[in-house]
């Protein structure tokens, strides 16, 4: 199944794509104002153009995994992010706490300078969800937020 991971925020939203098999993940360019009429429309295009089947989106929880601000709005995102797909293209969250740390110490320790920081955290969001078995398809829950 061919996944698009989105680290969102509202000036820029990083954007990771699956291979078909969950093996390979690959950042690519991220979108900018995702939330507005335009970027919206750019991340139906990209669902449609790269042929996805599922869209994670990464839920900034507090370390003691309460919600903030940010969860909310990334929340409001994503419900509009669905309805934008018309409902044909499952949207998840997944728990994003330390991907853009990671992000910060891949680039660090010789990450792809091509890759922005915000679509190298969408791809350790989306290598984390794909390792922790949520993306087999016997037994996975699609809809559940984490």
């Amino acid at each position: 199944m061919r996944v698009l991971a989105l680290d969102y925020g509202s000036a820029r939203c990083g954007c990771a794509v699956s291979d078909p098999t969950g093996t390979i993940v690959t950042p690519i360019e991220p979108v900018e104002r995702a939330a507005t009429r335009r970027g919206l429309a750019r991340l139906r295009a990209l669902v449609a153009e790269r042929e996805v089947e599922m869209v994670l989106v990464g839920l900034p929880l507090s370390l003691d995994g309460s919600d903030s601000a940010q969860t909310r709005e990334t929340r409001e995102f994503a419900e509009r992010l669905a309805g934008a797909l018309d409902h044909r293209v499952p949207v998840e969250l997944y728990d994003e706490r330390f991907t853009t740390r990671l992000a910060q110490r891949s680039a660090a320790g010789g990450g792809s300078a091509r890759a922005s920081e915000d679509s190298r955290a969408a791809a350790h969001l989306l290598e984390s969800w794909l390792a922790s078995g949520a993306g087999a398809p016997s037994g996975s829950d699609a809809g559940d937020s984490r």
